[in-house]
């Protein structure tokens, strides 16, 4: 796992300096509260052009800095002008945070974030409707409940805007407001239609949640992994080695978009013996992840995938898929393979920038592509899964 740090952030990095690289960290903030959709529609097309093409020409790192120095010295917005660099070139997956934001991200990896509490998905219908509410969260202590659909915020129809969109306007982001600020929601529950003012507090997310399946001595185990945020990877290892020694594993990591590859690389040494993870290029040099030895690869594993599972999170489904080490059930990942690398700029703002992208053991490039399920299911996809590790011996 050598060139990956747990975290990254504004504060001690050299500007021009060459950092971190991450996978995927673009929507790793919206990841880390739950808020992605949760379970995309049915007949919903797969995402087919969202990530980075491996055409796309890299940005280039000194002009970037060229505009940024030239903004701090005309006194003008240094963001704004990175942002129009990485805008013109093309890359999907670039972005440029102020210090704030930054810091923002840096707290989303580590599992904490400024928000109400609800995660929000898009239906069949094209309504968004609430999909979670965090217990103890300002949306649950107004009683916001599962199912309620948003209409609007801050008196604003929400209509077709993208759920991510609607998601960072629940958390404040691009208005500088933070906890203690208020957000207005215009919902519907059963025909009746209200208005709700919730106060954004500090909340922290649960990564991982376990839980039992099925009756008996020795039911499955279920892992959900919501992100891959600092813990992550060491929580999925402990379930699994705290798990009944005959129960099989049901890997959840649908609406899974990523965060930091270490976890997602120490949960893929939870069920292999060491051996390769996945290989990566940085402007061509190739690279190799490898997972720990002493794993459990004995036990059957299924793992769960819809159009949400996305970067970190298909870089370990890639790999156990590709190893023979577990059944994959669902509809088809995202296809976010792509490799940035952070770079801090004047006055504390960051740009992270598409330098590469990563490979399955296989060889197989996941950008723009995703991981096709071995089992293709739309509707139901928890229940076959269940279905299929029952009949290779895993309990429920």
């Amino acid at each position: 796992m050598s060139g990956f740090a747990q975290r990254f952030g504004p504060r001690g990095l050299r500007r021009g300096a060459t950092l971190t690289l991450v996978f995927g960290c673009a929507l790793a903030t919206a990841a880390a509260t739950g808020s992605l959709p949760q379970d995309p529609a049915p007949a919903e097309p797969r995402p087919q052009t969202r990530a980075i093409s491996s055409t796309v020409a890299p940005v280039d790192r000194e002009e970037i800095e060229d505009a940024a120095e030239k903004a701090e010295a005309d006194g003008t917005s240094v963001k704004d002008a990175a942002e129009e660099v990485v805008s013109r070139s093309g890359d999907r997956w670039g972005a440029v945070y102020d210090q704030r934001e930054y810091e923002e991200f840096e707290k989303a990896l580590d599992g904490s974030y400024t928000g109400v509490g609800l995660s929000a998905r898009r239906t069949a219908h094209g309504d968004v409707t609430v999909s979670r509410v965090q217990p103890g969260s300002p949306a649950d202590r107004a009683g916001i409940r599962t199912g309620d659909l948003l209409r609007t915020l801050d008196g604003r129809a929400i209509g077709k805007r993208p759920v991510a969109e609607v998601v960072a306007s629940l958390r404040g982001d691009g208005t500088g407001a933070s906890e203690g600020s208020r957000v207005e929601l215009g919902l519907v529950r059963e025909g009746r239609s209200w208005t709700k003012t919730l106060e954004r507090a500090r909340l922290t997310t649960e990564a991982v949640t376990v839980r039992r399946l099925g009756e008996g001595a020795s039911p499955a185990v279920l892992i959900k992994v919501a992100a891959f945020t600092k813990g992550a990877g060491a929580e999925v290892r402990d379930a699994v080695r705290e798990a009944p020694d005959d129960a099989g594993i049901l890997l959840d990591l649908r609406a899974n978009s990523g965060g930091l590859v270490t976890e997602a690389v120490v949960a893929a040494s939870a069920f292999l013996d060491g051996g390769l993870v996945a290989t990566y290029d940085v402007r061509g040099e190739e690279q190799a992840l490898y997972a720990d030895q002493g794993g459990d690869t004995d036990r059957p594993v299924v793992v769960l995938v819809d159009g949400g599972t996305m970067s970190a999170a298909e870089l370990l489904t890639g790999a156990l898929q590709d190893r023979g080490r577990a059944v994959t059930v669902g509809s088809p990942t995202f296809g976010k393979g792509s490799v940035q690398m952070p770079s801090e700029l004047p006055g504390g703002s960051v740009a992270e920038l598409t330098v590469g992208h990563y490979r399955t053991p296989a060889g197989r490039t996941v950008d723009g592509r995703g991981i096709t399920p071995d089992l293709l299911v739309r509707e139901g996809a928890e229940k076959r899964a269940e279905t299929v590790l029952s009949g290779l011996g895993g309990g429920s």
